[in-house]
């Protein structure tokens, strides 16, 4: 019976192990939490205790039956396989610990499986982390790892595995019980509601409810939801989501008169630039993007444009497929189903034109060269079509080095007409970028890709091709600035998106709402191309269509038009936001959105 109340034990040191790094995650995000109340520090782990108990009870299971077996079959071979099993979890957890604390001052969610779906190119996804910050998170895994095993070896399990069992009946039946009970904690209790991550929210403040939030429950939570999209989101009764949706759906085709085209060429050259990490909020700041800014004040500008997720893969999709980014999972990430969407380089290649792809990174990172190829894309640049002594930046070639490539590429193009693609880098962190100018590193490395982009459009204002060019600069998605915006408001994805060059026919500014997948239909409709199989794409220069913004962030969404902004947290099950004098209607008709979504995403 003695070996039951040690098993007791270690899984109420798990317990303390989770509820202490709840104190440790806010110091490391130190400027979050400055000035926190302690009360709150104290709410943070009581509303948190759920999760940590459920993961808990999780790691018990396994040595809870181990345990029922060593009542019959004694031996030291329970120890050797209790260590290894616990050395194993508890590695685990430092490293979940450690990263997920890193990974949420860029990201401003808990971990989930994002981080994993990138591990696929582990050396593109170290490159975000600063050499620096790698040997400190070795550091600290190599501490939470020592102390951890060290108390369960020292004082739990060696004491335990002295312990002899002398009523195998009873203690048979203990254990049985004590294994089954496992599963309330697990589950939550006993009520209709089972446990999920909204359990630990508690507060008005988003970062408060984060930090309440134990990054290994978080983790398994978006491990479990699978691929049965269909069953994913469900906030209504099918044919109430049709009606709720239906003031969302683009309007019919419609083609603008010559005279009120945008463009003074229906078959222009296309340069389609994706800048990493743009901030649209920041186009004002004095130094940081002059380039970009001044362009906005001769081509077309869209003060109201915003980004539908917070990664590049996520960003691309809804860019050149006009498709809406999920909240939990990303598209690319299933190449049967990406194949099958509409695609911006699919429809101009039905019209003649020639499609290219320059990433100056690895294009195989997160699925895109495959995705590229299936949408359209004739040929793929990326850093293995650069010299060595060309690939000098953490992520690969440094823009200015793309940017000149770009250039040639344009100027060596003998099939017209064309769209060149270009993802840039420079601008993702950790930064490292050949100027220093700005002392914020995020910041400067903005305004380095800027001067790159201003010194792209001098060169080919000089070209015989300019006054048949349209380029388009938008961003993939924002970067956490300032540092304390949350990853669901509003302005954290606001990005800038302009089009500019000799085809364009003057200055103007669409106040229009929009977001990324809207510039599929846009852009087609402006070179007289149907659009009709963009499901989910708005011609933004369509009057007659209610206009509106959608995104995602982490198991959330959000919605933004000329008079109301709605945020709605699946975790928590409860609206963060309701604001305007249409928000309710709006907030139920950007649940039947993200609700058609998924069920257009199941369908492929």
């Amino acid at each position: 019976m003695k070996r039951l109340l040690y098993l007791i034990a270690i899984y109420f040191l798990f317990v303390a192990v989770f509820v202490l790094q709840k104190p440790l995650f806010m110091i490391w995000q130190g400027s979050l939490y400055a000035g926190t109340p302690f009360a709150e520090w104290l709410r943070v782990a009581w509303h948190g205790l759920p999760l940590d108990l459920s993961v808990s009870a999780y790691i018990m299971v396994l040595p809870m039956l181990l345990s029922l077996v060593a009542i019959w079959r004694p031996g030291r071979w329970l120890l050797y396989t209790l260590r290894g099993y616990f050395s194993l979890i508890v590695l685990l957890l430092a490293v979940i610990c450690v990263a997920d604390a890193e990974l949420y001052g860029y990201w401003g969610f808990r971990i989930d499986v994002t981080p994993l779906f990138y591990l696929q190119s582990p050396a593109d996804a170290m490159a975000s982390v600063p050499v620096g910050m790698f040997f400190v998170a070795l550091l600290f895994i190599a501490l939470y790892v020592g102390v951890v095993v060290y108390v369960l070896d020292r004082w739990l399990l060696r004491p335990m595995s002295r312990q002899v069992c002398r009523h195998r009946i009873l203690s048979t039946a203990v254990t049985l019980f004590l294994t089954a009970f496992l599963f309330l904690p697990i589950r939550g209790g006993v009520s209709a509601s089972t446990m999920n991550v909204g359990w630990a929210y508690f507060s008005e403040r988003i970062e408060l409810n984060h930090a309440a939030v134990n990054p290994a429950f978080s983790l398994l939570s978006s491990m479990s939801k699978g691929a049965d999209f269909t069953q994913q989101y469900r906030f209504m009764a099918p044919d109430e989501a049709d009606e709720a949706f239906a003031p969302l759906k683009p309007s019919p085709v419609v083609f603008p008169s010559d005279s009120n085209s945008w463009l003074t060429t229906t078959r222009p050259q296309i340069v389609l630039v994706i800048l990493e990490s743009f901030t649209g909020h920041i186009l004002d700041m004095p130094g940081v993007m002059p380039h970009l800014k001044a362009l906005s004040e001769e081509g077309i500008y869209f003060p109201n444009f915003y980004a539908n997720s917070f990664r590049t893969d996520r960003g691309l999709v809804s860019l050149l497929s006009g498709y809406p980014a999920q909240p939990t999972a990303s598209i690319m990430k299933y190449p049967a189903k990406s194949q099958s969407l509409p695609a911006i380089a699919r429809s101009l290649r039905r019209e003649g034109y020639d499609l290219e792809m320059i990433y100056g990174g690895d294009a195989d990172f997160t699925n895109m060269r495959s995705y590229f190829y299936a949408t359209g894309y004739g040929r793929v640049l990326s850093c293995d079509d650069f010299a060595a002594d060309e690939n000098t930046a953490r992520w690969g070639v440094p823009d200015h080095i793309t940017f000149d490539r770009v250039v040639r590429e344009i100027s060596e193009e003998k099939a017209r007409p064309f769209m060149k693609t270009f993802l840039t880098l420079s601008s993702h962190e950790p930064f490292d970028v050949p100027m220093h100018r700005l002392e914020h590193p995020y910041l400067n490395s903005v305004a380095y890709t800027d001067s790159c982009l201003g010194a792209f459009v001098d060169t080919l204002r000089q070209s015989p091709l300019w006054n048949d060019l349209l380029i388009i600069f938008v961003a993939d998605h924002t970067m956490r600035y300032p540092d304390g915006i949350q990853e669901c408001e509003v302005k954290r994805h606001h990005i800038p998106m302009v089009w500019c060059g000799g085809a364009v026919r003057g200055h103007r500014t669409v106040e229009t709402y929009a977001s990324q997948i809207d510039l599929a239909a846009t852009l087609l409709a402006q070179l007289h191309i149907d659009y009709s199989d963009f499901a989910f794409s708005k011609n933004m220069a369509d009057t007659t269509q209610h206009t509106f913004a959608y995104y995602t962030y982490k198991d959330g969404l959000g919605y933004v038009d000329a008079e109301n902004r709605v945020i709605y947290d699946c975790d928590a099950g409860d609206w963060l936001l309701k604001e305007g004098p249409q928000a309710d209607d709006r907030a139920r008709s950007a649940q039947a959105f993200l609700q058609k979504l998924y069920d257009d995403l199941g369908s492929r």
